[in-house]
């Protein structure tokens, strides 16, 4: 508030302020009429917009206020500096200069004019009271919403519910095409590895049967160099120490060349 800190005017805000919406209040006092009115009152408007914007004492709105008076008194607010400084403030400012029929040029340049100092209070805060049943009245409109909300879908799950029929006996047939698959699973895996095992059984006796010892039970024999290798051809064979396998053992024997 900037404004004479003597006089009805602080009062009259002050009070209406307590009655409507108590809140911490900064006063600027300054001269209201006279020589260095209008500079003081343009200080102050440039004043508190110099405070930082994250300081708690930087206000949400200014008032420029003064009661009644001639045109005389009330000249200051009509200052072309002060006229500037008014619409130049980043802080939103009420204008309530003299009586509800005077008229001043600060009153153009503020962001709200108010008839009176006490309008102005008025309009610079709600009702504390009006506030808190507002915030009741959705408080409470709130909790009926979500009430009924929790109540649809309630009424939403249970008919699902219905429609799924009893848990027990779904885990029941779920349990027995488990164990149905597992039956199914453990048929075909005794009978592959069935049809594996006589494969095998089969490919082992065709080994078997192709096998150079079995060659050798129909009177044949083998013929081996010093190394182990397998002698194929008489020229290979002429002129070395050789072993010689029978069905039922080894000899040694050497070879004459031609």
């Amino acid at each position: 508030v900037i404004t004479s800190p003597t006089g009805a005017v602080i009062r009259d805000i002050m009070h209406r302020l307590k009655e409507r919406f108590p809140r911490r209040v900064l006063l600027w006092p300054v001269l209201v009429q006279g020589a260095g009115a209008a500079q003081a009152v343009t200080e102050a408007i440039k004043g508190f917009n110099r405070i930082p914007l994250d300081s708690p004492d930087r206000p949400d709105v200014l008032i420029v206020a003064r009661g009644g008076g001639s045109l005389e008194d009330l000249m200051p607010f009509n200052d072309e500096a002060l006229v500037r400084a008014a619409a130049a403030s980043q802080i939103p400012l009420i204008s309530a200069v003299g009586h509800e029929t005077d008229t001043t040029l600060i009153d153009y340049a503020s962001d709200l004019r108010a008839p009176t100092p006490t309008a102005a209070a008025e309009k610079a805060v709600p009702v504390r009271a009006d506030l808190i049943a507002g915030i009741m009245e959705y408080k409470k409109r709130m909790y009926t919403g979500i009430q009924r909300l929790i109540k649809h879908y309630q009424t939403h799950v249970t008919g699902l519910g219905r429609g799924l029929g009893d848990p027990k006996r779904l885990f029941e047939m779920v349990q027995q095409k488990i164990d149905h698959l597992g039956m199914r699973m453990d048929n075909v895996l005794h009978n592959a590895i069935e049809r594996r095992g006589t494969k095998l059984q089969n490919l082992s006796q065709m080994l078997e049967s192709l096998s150079f010892e079995r060659v050798l039970d129909r009177g044949y024999a083998v013929v081996f160099d010093k190394s182990g290798e397998i002698i194929s051809s008489a020229k290979t064979a002429a002129g070395q120490d050789v072993k010689i396998r029978f069905r039922d053992g080894e000899t040694e024997a050497a070879v004459k060349k031609k």
